[in-house]
């Protein structure tokens, strides 16, 4: 709870939307420095709504290295690993907790590779969100039921990807795997790789979902909803990796 709301506070919209309040009780005493901090929430408002901004950033996070594939005679990966990315709570159609978007994108390009390569799966994710189930468990109930595929190993205690490089090491290392396809998005993989190799493993990187470059129109200086969610989901990308930096 207490990572989710400083992730609210400190991440747009609600981050600006905190500045511009602070700008307009400002005016009170400092009229011109009100004016100013209001003037620059509402630019930076804007700016992160367009999709030429939120894509300048998606791209600046993104990793450049190509998906693993079966033709990768370099790579000596014993294991894939899957990392979690959230649940989906009390789906009613579901009759419980499943998993969607960023996880089950996820899934479905592990599921992918581990029919390309015939590699063993760890899914990784603790209960985060204090709900009751855990990600490793919810994606492992739809790689087996609904895909198909069999999972090895469930990696269910850690709270991020620091604690899921850790739990799967001292997972796989027993099993005397150390070289892995790392399953989760390109915007995440710098961050991911690295930890996993702080842990000792030897990664090779298996990014998924890719935005590519586009010619740029008028209607990418106008605000739209998804093109929040991308700057959003960027800048936690970056924060995150400075705070990596500094922690770990």
């Amino acid at each position: 709870m207490l990572k989710l709301l400083t992730e609210i506070f400190i991440l747009p919209p609600f981050n600006l939307i905190l500045l511009a309040a602070f700008g307009l009780v400002l005016l009170r005493w400092r009229r011109r420095a009100g004016i100013i901090t209001v003037s620059v929430a509402l630019v930076l408002l804007y700016a992160f709504s367009t999709p030429l901004m939120s894509d300048f950033i998606a791209h600046s996070v993104r990793t450049d290295e190509a998906p693993a594939t079966v033709a990768d005679e370099e790579s000596h990966a014993q294991a894939i690993v899957i990392l979690g990315a959230g649940k989906y709570l009390n789906a009613p159609e579901y009759f419980g907790d499943s998993i969607r978007g960023h996880a089950l994108e996820r899934v479905r390009y592990g599921a992918f590779l581990h029919r390309r390569t015939g590699k063993p799966i760890l899914v990784s994710g603790g209960d985060t969100r204090g709900s009751g189930s855990t990600e490793a468990e919810l994606m492992r109930a739809v790689l087996e039921s609904e895909l198909g595929v069999t999972v090895t190993w469930s990696e269910d205690a850690s709270d991020n990807t620091f604690e899921s490089a850790e739990f799967s090491w001292a997972l796989l290392s027993q099993e005397g795997i150390a070289a892995i396809y790392l399953v989760t998005h390109s915007s995440h993989m710098a961050r991911a790789k690295r930890v996993f190799e702080q842990a000792g493993f030897r990664v090779t990187p298996a990014p998924t979902i890719f935005f590519g470059p586009h010619d740029l129109q008028v209607l990418d200086f106008l605000p739209r909803d998804n093109a929040m969610i991308v700057s959003n989901r960027a800048l936690k990308e970056l924060i995150g990796r400075a705070w990596y930096a500094i922690r770990y």
